[in-house]
C-alpha cells in the first residue's frame, strides 16, 4: 500500500482517510489513563458492534455533540425523551438497543469508578499496569475475562471481541501490525 508521507502502517487503516491516519498515528495503542478518554472509547467501541471502526470514528464528532461529550453524570441522567431525541439524530448510529446500552453501561463505568477509585485503575488492574504487546488476534484470555466481569456488572455490548478492540484501543494491549513504523520492537 502506497502512503503519502512513505511510512508504511496497519492493514486496516484507510489511506484516504485522513482522520483514520491520524487516529492509526496517534490515538490507537496510545495508553489511556484518563477516564473521560476511557469513558468515550467504551461507548464508541460498543456502538461498533457489527459495524467497521472507521463508520463509528468518522462519526464520532457527531457522537461527541449527542452525548453531551461523554459526561459520565449526565450520560447517565439520560432518560426515555432523551434516548428517543438520540434515535432522531442522523449524526450518530441510532440503534436503540445500543443508545439504552450506552446509558445503562454508564452507570456501570460510575460504580466501578466508586468501587476502584477511577475506571482506569479497573481496567489497568488486570495486567498489573503493564502493556501487553500481541497482534493478529481479536480476542484473548483477558478480553473474555474482562467482558465477562462488566457483563456480570450489567454492561451490554461488551462481548470479548468488543473488549478486545476497546484495550488495543487504549493502549492495554499494543498490536500494530509487522512492517507497520509504530511497531513495537
Amino acid at each position: 500500500m502506497e502512503w503519502k508521507d512513505g511510512k508504511t502502517r496497519c492493514q486496516w487503516a484507510n489511506p484516504k482517510n485522513e482522520k483514520y491516519i491520524y487516529y492509526h498515528d496517534e490515538e490507537w495503542g496510545v495508553p489511556v489513563y484518563d477516564d473521560h478518554k476511557l469513558f468515550e472509547m467504551l461507548i464508541l467501541e460498543s456502538f461498533q458492534a457489527g459495524l467497521s471502526w472507521e463508520c463509528v470514528l468518522n462519526k464520532q464528532e457527531g457522537f461527541r455533540r449527542a452525548f453531551d461529550n461523554f459526561d459520565l453524570e449526565k450520560v447517565c441522567s439520560y432518560d426515555e425523551a432523551y434516548i428517543e431525541k438520540l434515535r432522531e439524530n442522523p449524526d450518530i448510529i441510532r440503534n436503540k438497543r445500543k443508545i439504552q446500552a450506552a446509558i445503562s453501561n454508564a452507570k456501570v463505568f460510575r460504580e466501578i469508578q466508586r468501587e476502584y477509585g477511577s475506571f482506569s485503575e479497573y481496567i489497568w488492574h488486570w495486567t498489573d499496569r503493564k502493556i501487553v504487546y500481541e497482534k493478529g488476534q481479536t480476542r484473548s484470555e483477558l478480553s473474555d475475562a474482562i467482558s465477562e466481569d462488566l457483563k456480570k456488572r450489567g454492561m451490554k455490548f461488551v462481548g470479548t471481541t468488543i473488549i478486545y478492540a476497546y484495550l488495543q484501543a487504549v493502549g492495554v494491549i499494543y498490536s500494530h501490525e509487522e512492517g507497520c513504523f509504530l511497531e513495537h520492537h
